[in-house]
């Protein structure tokens, strides 16, 4: 009888939790995050070693990146209740980061980060083409870019992972033997920081990145409109209605791209301008205020829920912010079987510009024999 009695309160609580799973709002709240089991990513390809490698500092935050396209799978940060929280987008399993329309989770990206108009540039006169895999133009690097890569890794000590790769000449159509080396440090400030390198025996055009999609709330805790988000940025790139820059540089006063100072990513996405309709929400670069060489604030990012917040320098003129207007949660799911809607990531990556090859008004983007492209970004992380 008893039992019979409180049949309403176990359904109604039923209900309630499968409402919550299904909105991704504060159940979701107490998963315990921890790193994916490493025999998961334990493979061979191409002849070489896949491994999940993780870095852990004296705070114990931990990093986990896989050597299989440089990639992030898990940033482990404590929020304002002590507990850690996974604040990047990602898959349990390798296998899951190699199937087709994956969007670049966590990966390193070249040799050109961002688009390149209809895959076409000019060297010195000769021209270029490159793999056509954003409708009609290239994005990325091409479907073989440094995220479907193998990387060869060291891991130096427990807070320093290197990786390295060489790319050879006519790889996805960039002329060049590119040797690149890129290494991930996680500092006791609990700052990941990312330090690229690259020499070339033939000019060609760099741009590297990291592609990691971040909720501040935790992975799969609901979509990241509530965040607040400041952008060190007077002037964004506008795009034509395939994502190229125009070459024009818009200023961000009295539009909905003013992130000077911190404002919630979603009070202005579903508006009538005509770029925000163009990026089917925000996906433009953002041209930073810069004084110098050294890496400086380029963004503020901070979780509603967790009160984690994400600071991010960078040596780079610009930031691309992608507020995840692609992700469906129907290609495959996350990590503990979550899957991840539109907009429940955002993405800051560092760059240069799109389509600067094509665009002498950008800073260039070309490498020549005996140069080094050299480029740091730091994602620092606290809670309050």
């Amino acid at each position: 009888m008893r039992s019979f009695l409180l049949l309403p309160v176990f359904l109604s609580l039923w209900i309630s939790a499968k409402a919550s799973l299904a909105a991704g709002t504060d159940t979701l709240k107490t998963k315990t995050y921890m790193i994916p089991d490493k025999a998961n990513f334990d493979t061979t390809l191409n002849g070489k070693a896949v491994h999940l490698f993780t870095l852990e500092n004296k705070k114990h935050m931990q990093v986990a990146i896989t050597n299989y396209g440089g990639r992030v799978v898990s940033i482990l940060v404590s929020g304002k209740d002590g507990k850690p929280v996974d604040v990047v987008l990602g898959y349990d399993k390798l296998a899951t980061y190699r199937k087709k329309g994956e969007p670049y989770f966590g990966a390193l990206i070249g040799r050109y980060g961002n688009r390149i108009a209809k895959g076409k540039f000019t060297i010195d006169g000769k021209g270029y083409n490159l793999a056509i895999n954003n409708g009609v133009n290239a994005l990325h690097g091409g479907p073989a870019g440094f995220h479907a890569q193998v990387w060869d890794a060291r891991q130096v000590n427990k807070t320093t992972l290197q990786l390295s790769y060489r790319s050879v000449d006519g790889e996805e159509g960039y002329p060049g033997n590119l040797d690149v080396k890129v290494t991930y440090t996680l500092t006791d400030d609990n700052a990941l920081r990312i330090d690229y390198q690259a020499t070339t025996d033939k000019t060609t055009v760099v741009n590297l990145t990291n592609h990691t999609y971040f909720n501040l709330n935790g992975e799969g805790n609901g979509n990241i409109l509530g965040h607040t988000l400041m952008l060190n940025a007077d002037k964004f790139a506008p795009v034509d209605n395939t994502l190229i820059p125009t070459g024009q540089l818009a200023g961000v006063s009295g539009t909905p791209f003013d992130f000077r100072k911190s404002f919630r990513i979603g009070a202005r996405i579903k508006g009538d301008d005509e770029q925000l309709k163009n990026g089917k929400g925000y996906d433009h670069n953002f041209i930073l205020r810069k004084t110098g060489k050294k890496p400086e604030l380029a963004a503020v990012a901070e979780g509603d829920k967790t009160g984690i917040t994400m600071n991010v320098y960078t040596t780079e003129p610009g930031v691309q912010f992608y507020s995840g207007n692609f992700l469906n949660g129907r290609a495959y799911n996350g990590k503990g079987g979550v899957n991840y809607p539109i907009r429940s990531g955002f993405c800051l990556e560092t760059q240069h510009f799109p389509d600067s090859p094509n665009k002498p008004q950008f800073p260039s983007t070309e490498l020549k024999p005996g140069g080094t492209y050299k480029s740091t970004t730091i994602y620092q992380f606290s809670a309050k």
